[in-house]
């Protein structure tokens, strides 16, 4: 199998590189990634460079990416600007990476009669009441909230359109919140632990009532490539482990796994338009193709991931420093 990997560099991508690296050692791997802040090469430094292929190329550059689409037998599409935040401070790169960069990987996939997995979100769906009994499906209707969410429900539909009008041949998966190693520290686990080992009070967006689904990646990494070895085209698989946490839960069990006080943390402004509840109904990924996920144990999963940022401070430092300049508004 020769796969490319857009946005193998970044936080899910280079962790389903990793696990394709050691569990299908007869597989070439080429990561296609632009390298803007959320994609690092050191999640990848220490892979074979005679298995693992980088390109730096932007996935808006059709003909910078027709290339490798042609060359390779499956497209894994990670690559996407993902952190709300940022969405609602500029929309635009999420406009244009989201929408314009999901096209040019279809068109590629047409040109060159290629095979796809796109992976996308559960945000697409909008969110959930407190203590609404349902959960997200593959056939729930979208209601994105956010210009991020939107764009990846374009996207999305991007993909669905091209199967149905062209007969590409695609699959799509939607994943609750992940966490794990090489996570950036300006998503919401990583940024309670490295304030906490900076001598800080991790934040607490609201009352910290919203509900996320939380997967670890290396869970979902193994769903994609449930997928992408036995899924059917055409279809859409959701991924996730059924733990559901609140942020006010998460907050205080990353405290207590690292020894603080419970209510060691601060209250910050609200997220606009921040969604209550996120939660996924995995079955058809369970029951369809046998996947079976690692962490069902959050509070496990997370004290391995607290360690691994207590271990690997080089690895986050100078981005945790440049994140809090732009928290505090310096940049």
């Amino acid at each position: 199998m020769k796969i490319l990997v857009t946005g193998g560099a970044g936080f899910i991508g280079s962790n389903f590189v990793r696990l394709i690296y050691y569990e299908r050692p007869n597989w070439v791997i080429t990561i296609v990634d632009k390298l803007t802040y959320a994609g690092n090469l050191n999640n990848i430094a220490d892979l074979d460079k005679n298995r693992v292929k980088f390109v730096k190329a932007d996935i808006c550059n059709a003909n910078a990416i027709n290339k490798f689409i042609k060359e390779n037998d499956i497209v894994v599409h990670f690559a996407a600007e993902s952190h709300n935040d940022n969405s609602l401070q500029n929309p635009y790169p999420f406009i244009k990476t989201n929408l314009l960069g999901t096209y040019n990987i279809l068109e590629g996939i047409r040109k060159y009669n290629k095979r796809l997995h796109h992976v996308s979100t559960d945000e697409v769906f909008g969110d959930l009441s407190l203590n609404d009994p349902k959960k997200f499906t593959p056939d729930t209707p979208y209601n994105p909230s956010s210009p991020y969410s939107a764009t990846k429900a374009g996207a999305d539909m991007l993909v669905r359109a091209w199967i149905r009008s062209f007969g590409i041949q695609a699959t799509i998966s939607n994943c609750s919140n992940n966490y794990g190693p090489y996570q950036h520290v300006e998503k919401f686990i990583p940024r309670q632990i490295t304030e906490i080992i900076e001598g800080r009070k991790p934040k607490l967006y609201g009352n910290g009532l919203n509900i996320r689904d939380w997967i670890h990646t290396d869970d979902h990494s193994s769903g994609v490539l449930a997928i992408i070895e036995k899924g059917i085209v055409g279809e859409t698989y959701l991924i996730g482990t059924n733990n559901e946490k609140s942020n006010k839960e998460v907050i205080q069990m990353i405290l207590k796994l690292m020894g603080k006080d419970l209510n060691d943390y601060e209250h910050v402004s609200d997220r606009p338009g921040h969604d209550l509840r996120y939660a996924i109904d995995s079955s058809k990924i369970k029951n369809d193709l046998g996947w079976k996920p690692k962490y069902i144990d959050f509070e496990q999963g997370l004290n391995d991931v607290i360690n691994w940022y207590i271990e690997n401070k080089n690895w986050w430092e100078y981005q945790k420093h440049q994140t809090e300049l732009k928290y505090n508004k310096i940049i």
